[in-house]
């Protein structure tokens, strides 16, 4: 789904469009609608011809409330531009166009209102000033559409142009992190705090436990709604209200971010590419103090300037903002800076958790540069993908990164499980690395395997590790590491030199079970002499070996495993009284043949119980 911010002068009818669009008053509060003007952000929503629906978000247009404005515009996908042919373009028309510009908001139309009011040669001439103050901005050639909300001509023109402009809008992006910007929050009687927001990166679900940050407040999300329809799930790019339990208004506010626990950490220092705008009448100074906007943050911050001692209006530049308090922000996020008189310029965040840098450090600034062109975590992931899995040693050399950024990067895409390492310790230069989906894949093999393992040969316990090893086509030592971590996350399960699926038991059918008694009961009758004709199956006489019902020594010898216990115990303790024993004085023992006894020692062998001296065995 997609959000549509309105822009524009104040009175220059956003709020009368919206409800003519929608049928619902984005105005809702009371002294809103006393001044006729817009306050506070408010919110609608319509389904676009194409049967699309869309959500609209409403921002005040007067100077006094631009604040307001920003908390709202961030999440956008698409801005109507609201220009009213009466007055045409007013201050506040070109400092909203310029934020939308800062926070490039490339996709856009602009609605010229008020059309009932001038004839078509005013109209043209507005239409003319419009396009000519959009050339030098992110929604250059942006479709013009007049309208007027009082006699309706032109509304379905404009709501077709938004149709048509959102079929080549990008959708939100889903990273598996979910972030909802809290831009509202109430109590509703009976149900407890609610947040609004615009949900971004992610999805969140009914039930799920989440975080409040920067306070870092857990809760749980007791119900989600879109245009007030209850749903168990919101996807990105949703207008999305959540229902928080165990918080009260006054522990949200404005500005906060719910997330899913654990990953996205506040930060009160970032680094960003600064870009000012072309009409401000001084440059701005190094440790200028400005306000700090980003999705519906704000907080004054310092803004340190790295690479010039003053940047210029219109000029671009490398700077560390540093804010008077934490705020839970991203890679990527767009801000803007104001003044008390206006805007003063704005950029995207290049580093959300930076150290202190020197001014002018040629080596910060080339760093810098690299961030801008690609998050680190892309380029890791990307330098993973060619060849996995991958030493860490080697992708820190591959990355382009710096050893230290490349490690806390690796670090963190660990924690948020999208890089998986193998081994017992992560961050070690000769551990291995996957992608998230390829260890999926691994995953996938190895369930599969085992199934079908179990499938085709219900009455064994599991497949042996080195045969599950061969099955994921991973050099031999990852392999080895990957069925290690399988263990360890539960993805299987070990029984002694096998491993199966959880939940995997071997059952005996009556038939079979009658069988594996008829086998013991032979065994038994002749216990020292086994005989290797037995009336039972391979299958079974393989699930009573590893049920140690019976025990084999050889390829055609099977003891009862009572039997076999006693005799091993009479052979130990021959040898810690005589310390040697032969295979003769074994066949004598217990009254045998030499087959049997041979296979028994040499078994004993095998199992480390015994070690052969010549023609004796000696206890090991």
């Amino acid at each position: 789904m997609y959000v549509i911010g309105t822009a524009g002068h104040v009175d220059h009818g956003k709020s009368t469009l919206v409800l003519a669009l929608t049928g619902i008053d984005p105005d809702r509060l009371r002294e809103e609608k006393e001044r006729g003007m817009t306050i506070d952000l408010g919110f609608a929503w319509l389904a676009l011809p194409s049967g699309q629906e869309v959500s609209i978000v409403d921002v005040p247009g007067h100077e006094r409330f631009i604040k307001n404005m920003l908390a709202g515009v961030g999440g956008i996908d698409l801005a109507l531009l609201v220009v009213a042919t009466d007055e045409g373009v007013m201050p506040q028309t070109r400092e909203h166009l310029a934020i939308l510009d800062l926070l490039e908001v490339r996709h856009g139309a602009v609605a010229i209102t008020k059309r009932d009011l001038v004839d078509q040669e005013w109209l043209e001439l507005v239409a003319a000033e419009v396009e000519e103050v959009l050339q030098p901005t992110c929604l250059a050639g942006a479709p013009l559409v007049p309208v007027s909300a009082m006699t309706g001509e032109g509304l379905p023109q404009l709501l077709q142009t938004l149709d048509d402009l959102l079929k080549t809008t990008p959708p939100k992006r889903d990273t598996g992190r979910p972030r909802l910007p809290v831009d509202r929050v109430f109590t509703i009687a009976g149900f407890g705090t609610v947040v609004t927001g615009t949900l971004i990166d992610g999805s969140l679900k009914v039930g799920q436990e989440v975080e409040v940050t920067p306070a870092r407040l857990r809760s749980r999300i007791r119900g989600l709604q879109t245009h007030k329809h209850k749903v168990e799930q919101a996807l990105p790019g949703n207008r999305v209200a959540a229902n928080l339990a165990g918080l009260s208004t006054e522990q949200v506010a404005r500005g906060d971010v719910v997330t899913t626990p654990g990953w996205l950490r506040p930060t009160a220092t970032v680094d960003v590419r600064l870009r000012l705008l072309p009409d401000l009448p001084r440059p701005l100074a190094h440790n200028a103090s400005l306000t700090f906007h980003s999705l519906a943050s704000e907080v004054p911050a310092k803004v340190r300037l790295l690479d010039a001692p003053e940047l210029p209006p219109g000029q671009t530049g490398w700077a560390q903002l540093r804010l008077q308090r934490p705020l839970a922000l991203g890679k990527g996020d767009f801000f803007i800076l104001r003044s008390s008189v206006g805007t003063v310029g704005g950029g995207a965040i290049v580093d959300p958790y930076p150290r202190r840098h020197r001014r002018f450090h040629a080596e910060t600034l080339t760093s810098l540069a690299t961030l801008e062109q690609g998050a680190p975590e892309a380029i890791l992931l990307q330098g993973l993908e060619k060849a996995e899995p991958m030493e860490l040693s080697s992708l820190l050399k591959t990355s382009s990164l710096s050893q230290e950024e490349a490690r806390r990067n690796i670090a963190m895409l660990i924690d948020h499980g999208q890089v998986v390492a193998l081994g017992t310790r992560a961050l070690d230069p000769g551990s291995q690395l996957l992608r998230a989906v390829t260890w999926s894949r691994v995953e996938q093999t190895a369930q599969q395997a085992l199934a079908e393992y179990h499938r085709q040969a219900p009455l064994r316990s599991g497949m042996s590790k080195e045969e599950l090893r061969s099955r994921l086509r991973l050099p031999a030592r990852a392999s080895a590491e990957a069925v290690e971590l399988l263990l360890q996350k539960g993805i299987i399960e070990e029984l002694g030199p096998v491993v199966h699926l959880p939940g995997h038991r071997v059952e005996l059918s009556p038939q079979q079970e009658a069988q594996a008694r008829a086998a013991i009961a032979a065994l038994e009758k002749e216990p020292y002499s086994p005989p290797a004709d037995l009336p039972a199956d391979v299958e079974v006489l393989n699930a009573l070996v590893e049920q140690r019902r019976v025990v084999r020594v050889g390829e055609s010898v099977l003891f009862s495993a009572p039997v076999y216990d006693r005799m091993v115990e009479q052979i130990v303790a021959h040898l810690k009284g005589r310390e040697r024993i032969t295979v003769a004085e074994v066949r004598d023992m217990f009254n045998t043949s030499r087959k049997y006894a041979l296979a028994l020692m040499e078994h004993l062998d095998q199992q480390h119980v015994t070690r052969r001296v010549g023609d004796e065995r000696v206890l090991r």
